[in-house]
């Protein structure tokens, strides 16, 4: 279903017969898989076909889950590797990849996690070796992230050492980018209660830059993505003084 929204915000408006050709599936799967995205809102149907929904600025969480799995484990690796031994706080927020690193961590002891998003919450809450703290605030359906005055007061009520969070966008101009401007205020108050900044992006976040920014370029400390990054863009960011860690994600 993810591969139907990908195709529509490229064509705009496609119909069952063009879905059973580039997708390869049944009429049958194509009309079961429009009807789905139609109830919860994801997409306009058409007259045998459907058309994008203008008002939908970002892909359901639930749905982006598998997008990349390999690239983004890697990467939440790498990010869970950078953070110290021992006693530790440390602040997650919303998106997949932030999600991975939550789940890359659950062998750690003595560690304080606080969270804004309710699927990084469930991943590890259940963990009795790890403190999980939850942020109040309002339920974006779209990221299962909580949002607004309440989540922000949580952050700034609290001491963090780094703070861990994916974004929509990432680049010299724009900084880190998000698609929504509450979400990016939460955000940046999680940024402002950690004395430690990592960003964890796949390369198709990168030299991209979306609606609303969380911060500056120069306020991230380290940024993990993968190898399919634009050289340029690397160059670029380390110029700002970002330390990156490109990962391979190419076998062997």
């Amino acid at each position: 279903m993810l591969r139907i929204l990908e195709l529509l915000g490229e064509h705009g408006q496609l119909s069952v017969q063009e879905l059973v050709e580039k997708l390869l599936i049944s009429p049958a799967t194509a009309r079961r898989d429009l009807s789905d995205l139609d109830r919860q809102g994801l997409l306009l149907r058409t007259s045998g076909g459907a058309q994008g929904n203008p008002s939908m600025t970002e892909v359901p969480v639930h749905l982006r889950v598998g997008k990349s799995q390999v690239s983004k484990q890697r990467i939440a690796q790498r990010a869970a590797a950078l953070l110290p031994p021992g006693p530790y706080a440390i602040a997650i927020g919303g998106g997949t990849t932030a999600a991975a690193v939550a789940h890359g961590l659950v062998e750690r002891q003595q560690l304080t996690i606080v969270t804004n998003s309710l699927s990084t919450a469930n991943e590890i809450s259940m963990l009795p070796n790890l403190r999980v703290i939850m942020t109040g605030g309002i339920v974006r359906s779209s990221s299962y992230e909580l949002v607004g005055r309440l989540a922000e007061q949580t952050f700034s009520a609290v001491n963090i050492g780094t703070a861990v969070l994916g974004a929509d966008g990432v680049s010299l101009k724009g900084g880190i980018t998000t698609h929504d401007e509450v979400e990016a205020r939460t955000n940046a108050a999680m940024i402002r209660s950690a004395e430690r900044t990592i960003v964890v992006a796949d390369s198709s976040k990168i030299g991209r830059a979306t609606f609303a920014q969380v911060a500056e370029v120069g306020e991230i400390d380290d940024l993990v993505t993968d190898d399919g990054v634009d050289l340029e863009v690397i160059d670029e960011l380390r110029s700002a003084g970002v330390r990156l860690h490109v990962i391979t994600t190419t076998a062997g």
